[in-house]
């Protein structure tokens, strides 16, 4: 395992390799690697109620990274050259298979610091061979807004509350509803940003459009959300739901989707029931969707922000995720752990409160 002294040098060897070097603020970077040209406009196609097609099976499997680094600190584009530098690091520490799968933000971190070898430590089983290929641009965070690249500061009430839970997640779970609501297969939550179903991820995503509904669907534990775009009111605040309810409409190319009336128990990064969030879809070109998520509760962050996700065509299908709500055989041995783990803390305070 790497130590914080070798993951430092690494970084310095990305500076001291790379021909324009990741520390170069003067120069100009790139434009965006993966987006249409700005000089080039383009028309989507539309569908047949007038609106731009946005129909289809997207795919998100940006490499780019969540927040922004900080080794990169007022960084937010880097240049073509140092993108490619990112990509062969990247060919060479995972698809040999040796090292271990590099789940979200990781596979960018470790590009970025030029690990030999990038290793969890916690499983043998779960390498790189089984890893889709995930594509890096010239972005250096999904987040654009604040445009350093980072999730504002958490209010001083939602650190006391994450003290809090933390804690209570240390004790063994007495039932159920004491595991998050994927480990349970109802939901893993709306947006799907951050994560183990996040950002970072191979997340695929179905649109379906018509005149007064359009439904986003979404592999990961097949959630659908069917969205009136009538001018409908938001359910009354009494009425909580998993996923919020949602409530589309068209301005321009864009469509907008506001979501309300999320249930107390459908945590987002630690938000609450008064989660508001914004999303917005923009076809920008034939394969890419603009995906911008705004995030606003006063009661977790101290101001919202934006991340912006890049949803590629593909004409592959989606398929049955095969996570059923309740998860019981999961769950029934999750709970048999917890059960011998309290008897084997039992057994080590009776051998411990013995007379020697």
């Amino acid at each position: 395992m790497r130590t914080p002294m070798f993951r430092s040098m690494g970084v310095l060897a990305l500076v001291a390799l790379l021909p324009v070097g990741l520390a170069g603020q003067k120069r100009t970077p790139a434009p965006y690697a993966n987006g249409p040209a700005a000089s080039k406009p383009w028309s989507p196609p539309l569908a047949p109620d007038g609106h731009p097609d946005l129909q289809g099976v997207w795919l998100v499997k940006t490499a780019t990274p969540l927040e922004r680094p900080k080794e990169l600190e007022g960084r937010g584009l880097l240049t073509g050259e140092e993108v490619a530098e990112l990509k062969r690091r990247a060919d060479r520490i995972f698809k040999s298979g040796d090292s271990d799968f590099a789940a979200g933000d990781n596979l960018f971190l470790a590009a970025l610091r030029n690990l030999a070898h990038y290793g969890t430590g916690t499983s043998a089983t779960e390498n790189s061979v089984g890893m889709i290929e995930r594509e890096f641009d010239n972005r250096t965070s999904l987040i654009i807004d604040p445009t350093d690249g980072r999730i504002p500061p958490l209010t001083e009430a939602a650190r006391q509350r994450q003290a809090s839970a933390r804690a209570a997640a240390q004790q063994h779970p007495a039932g159920p509803e004491d595991f998050v609501n994927s480990y349970r297969c109802i939901t893993t939550g709306v947006p799907k940003l951050g994560g183990l179903y996040g950002a970072g991820h191979f997340s695929y995503y179905q649109i379906v459009q018509a005149r007064e509904y359009v439904v986003l669907a979404t592999e990961t534990i097949h959630d659908a959300r069917i969205i009136p775009l009538d001018g409908r009111p938001h359910l009354p605040e009494t009425v909580r739901q998993w996923n919020g309810d949602s409530r589309g409409r068209w301005e321009g190319k864009t469509l907008i989707v506001d979501t309300t009336n999320f249930s107390p128990k459908s945590i987002f990064m630690g938000s609450t029931d008064r989660l508001h969030l914004v999303e917005r879809f923009t076809r920008v070109a034939s394969d890419t969707i603009n995906y911008e998520i705004t995030i606003d509760d006063a009661t977790i962050w101290t101001k919202p922000w934006t991340a912006l996700l890049p949803l590629k065509h593909t004409s592959e299908n989606m398929y049955e995720f095969a996570c059923h709500e309740g998860n019981e055989m999961i769950i029934r041995g999750m709970l048999a752990a917890a059960r011998a783990d309290e008897r084997a803390a039992e057994a080590r305070e009776k051998a411990a409160a013995k007379p020697r």
